[in-house]
């Protein structure tokens, strides 16, 4: 059983991004004299970033292939974007057929982009530049240059619209909304219920475990920030329908990456391919299926953009690849593959959405805005490669002093200073 220095320790990436919103979050809200962390507000943040964090979740499994990316994610957005308002609008279509059209699309993206990157071995940056050119391209042509608005009700409900309250009447601490309440008081109790199941289970298979004091301050800090999340909502409107959407693509996102077969191979492809090749690893199929499921998550931020937008635009997604690929790294995503977890992203998605917003509320321009968050990418990345410089330094000084088998018993520490899981797990 590790101490909680240790896990600290060899966790530290993690929760320095982690230390660092709480710090940025802290900052902006003494700076914008309280507009920050406003029930309205926090709404928009959610709203205003959801399609960041499905690109970033995305963007975080080509990254995990060998620090590959996708640079046509924005033109997709744009793309499906396009495609629902062209279906929906202009031909009158069901919006529920509409949707499912457009995820669909995505697919058939992905996997195009999948066969010439892991097929015919065509460089992840080359093949989806072209892709974001020959995307923007096809969006110019399905709107002919226009923008259409507006969309019904019935498609805007499911990425605009609110969980109704179901005990209207209760009105529990004051607030507006009693359902928002307790749906985050229910899913605070599962974090816990599940942290302790995962403690439990790792310690029956003999695998290295937090202290328990870890253990229980996980829960204590967590949950309680679920709760007040969902306070502040349900003193607004209630839980965002969208927020639905986030959570189920996070939790069965960090379930692959960290729980199964398919997860650990990825981060093996990552580690080393040649390596992982010959353990077993189908490493062609795998990184086929990261840009196949990079095409689908496009196309649910692009449907969830449309919505936000209420309306299909040529211009839409601009800029939106930058921004999940900074929100990866940002989060702890190696740039040379094999190293990232989903809840780092999501936090590096926060991150960013958090700079946004709150130098807008504080009347920056956006030139400034650029300026802060290129430094910021910068040192996140810097941090990473340091990390990295200190690992080897150590490994070259042990080699030299003859300690070969003192570095050999220590290296699962080195390598799951990450957190992510190693292939013989």
């Amino acid at each position: 059983m590790s101490s909680w220095k240790t896990t600290f320790r060899n966790n530290l990436k993690q929760y320095m991004m982690l230390f660092s919103l709480l710090a940025i979050i802290i900052a902006f809200n003494l700076l914008t004299d309280g507009v920050l962390l406003k029930p309205m507000n926090v709404s928009n943040l959610i709203f205003q970033n959801a399609y960041v964090v499905i690109l970033a979740v995305g963007m975080l499994l080509c990254i995990l292939t060998g620090g590959n990316i996708d640079l046509s994610v924005g033109s997709v957005v744009a793309l499906v974007g396009a495609c629902a308002g062209t279906f929906i609008i202009s031909w009158g279509w069901n919006p529920h057929l509409s949707i499912l059209l457009c995820l669909l699309i995505g697919l058939a993206i992905g996997i195009w982009q999948g066969f010439w990157i892991a097929y015919v071995r065509i460089p992840a940056f080359i093949a989806t530049l072209s892709g974001m050119l020959v995307f923007r391209g096809l969006t110019l042509l399905v709107l002919k240059g226009l923008t259409l608005a507006p969309f019904p009700k019935e498609y805007l409900m499911y990425f605009t619209g609110y969980i109704p309250d179901l005990f209207p009447n209760a009105q529990l601490f004051g607030v507006k909304n009693t359902t928002s309440l307790l749906i985050g008081v229910i899913i605070a109790i599962c974090f816990c219920i599940i942290q302790i199941h995962s403690y439990v289970m790792r310690v029956k298979k003999q695998y290295s475990v937090e202290s328990v004091w870890f253990l229980v301050l996980k829960p204590a800090v967590i949950s309680p920030a679920i709760v007040w999340l969902f306070y502040v909502l349900a003193l607004y409107r209630g839980v965002p329908m969208v927020l639905i959407v986030l959570g189920i693509i996070l939790v069965v996102y960090d379930f692959i990456t960290s729980r199964t077969v398919v997860g650990r191979h990825l981060y093996a492809l990552g580690g080393n391919e040649k390596a992982a090749r010959l353990s077993g690893v189908n490493t062609h199929r795998l990184l086929f299926l990261a840009y196949v499921n990079m095409g689908l998550l496009a196309a649910i931020a692009g449907v969830v953009f449309a919505a936000r937008l209420n309306s299909a635009s040529p211009q839409a997604g601009n800029g939106f690849e930058l921004d999940a690929i900074a929100a990866c790294f940002i989060g702890g995503a190696s740039a040379s593959g094999g190293i990232g977890t989903v809840g780092g992203s999501l936090i590096g998605a926060m991150i960013m959405g958090v700079l946004n917003n709150g130098m807008s509320i504080m009347g920056i321009s956006t030139n400034v805005q650029q300026v802060v968050k290129g430094l910021v990418l910068l040192g996140a990345v810097a941090f990473d490669v340091i990390s990295k410089n200190r690992i080897s330094f150590t490994f070259w000084k042990r080699l030299r002093k003859g300690d070969r088998g003192r570095f050999r018993a220590s290296s699962p520490k080195v390598e799951a200073e990450d957190g992510s899981p190693s292939l013989h797990q």
